[in-house]
């Protein structure tokens, strides 16, 4: 049952798109990403930004 507190905790109004990260959701999955590599170019893109766009992806294939 939603309550006044566990629906403030869930809240996704300050994202930009509901698949987007929270910094707690973040932190959470940080030890089980890969560190930046010492050689070759460095990254482009945050690992954080391109978790949050396949799970977009992922919830758009899945409503087809």
């Amino acid at each position: 049952m939603w309550t006044d507190t566990t629906r403030a905790q869930y809240a996704r109004a300050e994202l930009a798109l509901p698949s987007d990260l929270t910094d707690a959701e973040s932190a959470l999955l940080e030890p089980f990403l890969p560190p930046a590599s010492h050689v070759g170019r460095p990254r482009k893109w945050p690992l954080r930004r391109i978790i949050e766009a396949i799970q977009l992806f992922t919830r758009r294939i899945a409503r087809l």
